[in-house]
């Protein structure tokens, strides 16, 4: 059953009738309907990347300027709509795919008002995942639309997969005066793009993710739509005035938008979790300030803080790269604002032990699961099949921009790849003998 907030007053988002009736089971079941076999796993092996984890039709495959291919699998659920599965890396110096994600996909958009009058979970509490909106080719640009089979609504449009550019990849100006050939080494970057759109009430939802050709995911959800027309009553510091002089304030509120991601690096869900904190030093006398980088092996379940010079990766326990160092991805958050009205809300990063009935942030409708919410989950337990849950915040102070439509704001964070592969997935041929110290041995 879904949590009612004692405050909670559901004018702005309901939840069809028709909805209601078609989840209730399936979200007694702690599940949803999807509409493809997922590749979603347990603690067990994940499928071997070179072999399709899918049909055709749910399959995914990109291969880039400079050579790297990304493939993956998708299905689609009906509270948290896209579901990525079975993502996978293969840069053009790798004779075979890296596994690298089992499965990613929203965990929560948690969206409590200032006023404390209305609070929602928009993924687990409204008809997200039923509101798949049809995309125009006109907003899928030299991409493909796939037909997404929505229950109760059959087939929409609502799956845009296609590419963009994204700037410079790499830049080197070898030049002779440093030892270098003299020349000019430069490519532009470019990242598939997979996103979908989702309606909650006024609000709609972007879900975008962003494979890099240098081994880099991105994931943002990007909000637009309209703001609340029943919330224009923010005075008092709880809103912004919107319109002609000052007789609608609308009310501020955040957007606490949480991701669930299970790692299968190099085909297995056993990981390690690293934190690395650099602490700074102040000079003594005339020298120079000193940084230490220190390790600590997250062996535990953890509620994680984002604080300067500290950033956590994820380890795998089956590969290594051509330099004999094992593979890892760090974590790379955006720009966030927490909340702390909200035990769960709290934390920037969560690492749990995984448990089939842990799927949502907050919300989560799985009976007899030790606790509705993702802080409820951290218990000590011991790691060895991480599930990494991250929690991106925006507080919205509406402007007059906002209207009509809004102007999208996004929010998001990154994996960079870290020790993936042993150089540059992007490297020239004539400087992929560069690796380790410099060629002139100095």
């Amino acid at each position: 059953m879904h949590v009612t907030y004692a405050n909670r007053i559901p004018r702005a988002r309901t939840r069809p009738a028709a909805v209601l009736t078609g989840l209730a089971v399936t979200a007694l079941l702690g599940t949803a309907l999807v509409t493809a076999p997922s590749a979603v796993a347990g603690p067990q092996r994940a499928p071997a990347a070179a072999t399709p984890a899918c049909s055709a039709a749910y399959q995914i495959e990109q291969t880039l300027d400079g050579g790297t291919t990304w493939r993956m699998c998708w299905h689609y659920n009906t509270l948290s709509g896209l579901v990525l599965d079975a993502v996978s890396y293969q840069p053009k110096s790798e004779p075979k795919p890296i596994p690298v994600l089992t499965s990613a996909r929203l965990a929560q958009v948690h969206v409590p008002y200032d006023d404390g009058e209305n609070e929602y979970d928009d993924i687990t509490g409204t008809d997200f995942g039923q509101a798949l909106q049809n995309l125009t080719p006109a907003e899928c640009p030299g991409g493909t639309i796939k037909t997404v089979k929505v229950p109760d609504r059959g087939g929409i449009k609502g799956l845009c997969t296609t590419t963009r550019a994204r700037g410079h990849a790499y830049r080197l100006n070898d030049d002779e005066s440093t030892g270098g050939r003299g020349k000019l080494y430069s490519s532009q970057g470019k990242d598939l793009l997979v996103y979908t759109v989702n309606k909650a009430s006024w609000y709609e939802y972007i879900t975008e993710w962003r494979f890099s050709s240098d081994g880099t995911i991105t994931s943002n959800v990007g909000a637009t739509g309209s703001l609340s027309p029943y919330d224009y009553k923010g005075t008092d510091g709880k809103g912004w005035p919107i319109g002609k002089g000052a007789s609608a304030y609308a009310e501020s509120h955040s957007h606490n938008v949480f991701w669930r991601l299970n790692f299968g690096l190099d085909g297995s869900s056993k990981a390690k979790v690293e934190q690395y904190d650099s602490k700074v030093t102040a000079p003594s006398g005339n020298g120079a300030p000193t940084t230490r980088t220190t390790r600590t092996p997250v062996t535990k379940e953890l509620a994680g803080d984002v604080k300067d010079m500290r950033w956590w990766r994820v380890v795998s326990t089956a590969g290594k790269n051509k330099d004999g160092h094992p593979r890892s991805y760090e974590f790379v958050p955006g720009r966030s604002s927490k909340f702390p009205g909200r035990s769960f809300t709290k934390h920037d990063v969560y690492f749990t032990e995984y448990k089939k009935c842990e799927q949502y942030a907050s919300d989560n409708p799985s009976a007899n699961c030790g606790g509705t919410s993702v802080d409820k989950w951290v218990s000590g337990q011991a790691l060895t099949h991480p599930i990494t849950w991250v929690n991106i915040g925006f507080h919205h102070i509406a402007r007059d921009e906002d209207q009509q439509p809004m102007p999208v704001h996004w929010q998001g964070f990154s994996i960079a790849p870290r020790d993936v592969t042993a150089m540059n997935p992007l490297t020239p041929a004539d400087l992929a003998g560069q690796n380790g110290l410099p060629v002139n041995g100095g």
